[in-house]
C-alpha cells in the first residue's frame, strides 16, 4: 500500500545533539601491512545474473581457501586519489585494527628483517605506519588502533604487557599524530578466532584489558580507552537468521557481560560490531545467518542495526555510563560483504544504519571499509566510489548533528529521519527511505524545499543516480554536483529510493 507523509518542521521535538563524525571508517591492518582478505565477487556475481559458487566445508577450512581469499599488497596510503575522497567524505575517524591488528609485531627499528617473530603473523614496519600517521594527518581524521595480544606477546595465563604497545604509541605521539582513542583487541568474545593465546578465556581477557586500559590512562591520558569491542547478535526467537551477529552465534563465543563483569578499570567509549549477517561466502556453513537479495529491502532486515543499536545501549549504560556508543566495524554482512554490498541495494541499509543509530544514542559507526573488499566505500586498488561512498557524503553535507523525533513510525515505504541542517541554517534536513519495491510514497511539503533524490536503475545498479543524474566522478577526480531540485506542495518518491528534503 502506498504511504503518505506530511513534514511539519516546526513541530519536531529534539531528542540528542551527535558526533559530527558519525560517519567514520576502518582501515584494517592487514590493509596497511599487506595480507589476506576476501577476494572480490565476479562483476556478473555483484550483478546476480550468475549465483555466488563458494566451496563447502568446516569454519576453518572456509575462512583459509584460496578460493574465498587473496593476498592483497600494502594499501597506498599516498594515493592522491584515495586522500582526496577520503577528504570528500569529511571529519572522521579512522580505525587501524581487525584480528589480523592482534598478531601483528611492530619491527620499528627493522631488527625483523619482515619476518613475523614466533608467536605473530604479520610485521608493522616503520614506514607503513609513518603511512598511516601521514594519511590521518592530511584528511584531518582521528586514529584509534586496537593493539597486539597474542602468543608472541605473553601466555594465555601471563598478564599482557606494554612492550609493543609502548612502541605504536610513541612513535605516533612523537611524529605529531597521536593515537586518539584504542580497543584492546578486536572481537574478544571470539576466543577461538580472535589471535588471542591458546587457552585464552574471558576471566583472561578481563584482566588483560583491564591492564590495558590502565596503561592508557596512565601514560596517555588524552586517548579514549573504548571496549569491549563484540560481535555478539540478536538470534532471532524462530532461529532463522542471527542477526547483527553470524559467525558468533553458531561458534564458541562469550557474551558481552562475560567480557566485562569483575572490570575494575573505567573506560570512555562502550564498543561493539554490527553485521545484519554473514556474506555468501559463509553461507554454506552458516545458512540461518544469511540474508538472500530478495530480503534486502524488508523490513525485518532494515531492523537489525537499530535494533542492535538499542540492545547494545544497556550494556552501555551498565559498563560505560554516561559515554558514547560506537559501532566500530560495521556493514552488511560478515565475510567481506554480500555480492550486493557495493551496489545501490546497499544504500538503503547504510543510510537507515546512520538515521536509525542517531535517533537511538550518540556515537560513531566505523563502516568496514573505507577501501577493501566489496563492503568497501572505495574499490579496492583502483579507489573507484562506489554508491554508498556518495550516500554518505550526501549525508555529511546535509543532515546536521541535532536530531528530532521525525513524529512517524518506521514502516514500509516511510524510513523517516530528521535533523538540523548541516550548513547551520534554519530549517530542517529530512531522509526519508521508500524501502517498497512496488509502491509510490507521496510527500506533503512545509513550503518551498530542495530535494535531493537517490535511485538506480536497478536495485543491483554499481552506479547511482542524484534526481537521475549518475554520479561518477568527473575529471581530477571530482564529486559530481549532486544538485538539488526545488519542490513545492507535494513531491512523489519512487519505489526504492532514498530522498533528502532540506526545509528553510
Amino acid at each position: 500500500m502506498a504511504e503518505f507523509l506530511k513534514l511539519s518542521p516546526e513541530s519536531l521535538r529534539q531528542l540528542r545533539t551527535v558526533d559530527e563524525r558519525l560517519v567514520s571508517y576502518n582501515v584494517e591492518m592487514t590493509e596497511v601491512t599487506g595480507g589476506t582478505f576476501w577476494k572480490a565477487y565476479t562483476p556478473e556475481e555483484i550483478a546476480g545474473t550468475k549465483p555466488f559458487q563458494g566451496p563447502v566445508g568446516s569454519l576453518a577450512n572456509h575462512t583459509a581457501m584460496a578460493a574465498l581469499m587473496q593476498f592483497y599488497p600494502p594499501i597506498d596510503l599516498k594515493n592522491e586519489k584515495l586522500r582526496k575522497l577520503a577528504k570528500d567524505i569529511g571529519p572522521a575517524w579512522v580505525r587501524v585494527s581487525g584480528t589480523w591488528s592482534t598478531k601483528t609485531y611492530y619491527d620499528f627499528d627493522g631488527k625483523a628483517g619482515g619476518k613475523a617473530p614466533e608467536g605473530y603473523q604479520s610485521v608493522l614496519t616503520k614506514e607503513q605506519w609513518l603511512g598511516v600517521l601521514d594519511f590521518c594527518r592530511d584528511i584531518g581524521a582521528k586514529l584509534m588502533i586496537s593493539v597486539a595480544n597474542c602468543a608472541g606477546l605473553h601466555s594465555a595465563h601471563e598478564p599482557w604487557n606494554p612492550s609493543q604497545a609502548e612502541q605504536i604509541f610513541a612513535l605516533s605521539k612523537e611524529y605529531g599524530v597521536p593515537i586518539n582513542a584504542a580497543e584492546f583487541m578486536n572481537e574478544p568474545n571470539m576466543l577461538t578466532m580472535s589471535g588471542a593465546p591458546e587457552g585464552y578465556t574471558a576471566a583472561d581477557f578481563v584482566r588483560d584489558q583491564d591492564l590495558f586500559n590502565r596503561w592508557v590512562h596512565e601514560n596517555y591520558p588524552d586517548c579514549l580507552t573504548v571496549g569491549p569491542c563484540s560481535t555478539v547478535g540478536i538470534v532471532g526467537e524462530d532461529g532463522d537468521n542471527a542477526l547483527g551477529g553470524g559467525i558468533a552465534d553458531v561458534m564458541v563465543s562469550v557474551s558481552t557481560d562475560d567480557l566485562m563483569n569483575g572490570s575494575t578499570e573505567p573506560m570512555e567509549v562502550y564498543s561493539y560490531h554490527y553485521y545484519n549477517g554473514v556474506s555468501e561466502r559463509l553461507q554454506s556453513i552458516m545458512p540461518k545467518a544469511h540474508w538472500s537479495p530478495e530480503k534486502a529491502h524488508t523490513e525485518e532486515y532494515l531492523a537489525v542495526a537499530p535494533g542492535m543499536a538499542k540492545a547494545n545501549a544497556p550494556l552501555r549504560d551498565k559498563y560505560v555510563p554516561g559515554g558514547q556508543m560506537w559501532v566500530t566495524e560495521s556493514g552488511d554482512a560478515g565475510g567481506g560483504g554480500d555480492t550486493w554490498a557495493s551496489t545501490y541495494l546497499d544504500v538503503l541499509r547504510t543510510l537507515n544504519e546512520l538515521g536509525g543509530f542517531s535517533a537511538v544514542t550518540d556515537g560513531i559507526i566505523f563502516h568496514n571499509t573505507l577501501a577493501s573488499s566489496d563492503y568497501g566505500y572505495l574499490k579496492p586498488e583502483v579507489f573507484d566510489p562506489r554508491p554508498n561512498f556518495f550516500a554518505v557524503v550526501l549525508w555529511n553535507r546535509l543532515m546536521g548533528t541535532t536530531v528530532f523525533d521525525a513524529a512517524e513510525p518506521i514502516r514500509e515505504g516511510a524510513h523517516v529521519y530528521a535533523h538540523s541542517r548541516r550548513d547551520g541554517k534554519p530549517g530542517k534536513a529530512y531522509l526519508v527511505i521508500n524501502n517498497s519495491m512496488t509502491e509510490t510514497t507521496e510527500v506533503e511539503l512545509p513550503g518551498k524545499v530542495q530535494v535531493y533524490q537517490l535511485t538506480a536503475e536497478t536495485p543491483r545498479a554499481s552506479v547511482m543516480q542524484c534526481n537521475g543524474v549518475p554520479l561518477v566522478l568527473g575529471e581530477g577526480y571530482a564529486l559530481p554536483a549532486m544538485d538539488p531540485v526545488t519542490a513545492e506542495g507535494r513531491v512523489q518518491l519512487p519505489p526504492m529510493s532514498c530522498t533528502f528534503i532540506i526545509t528553510d
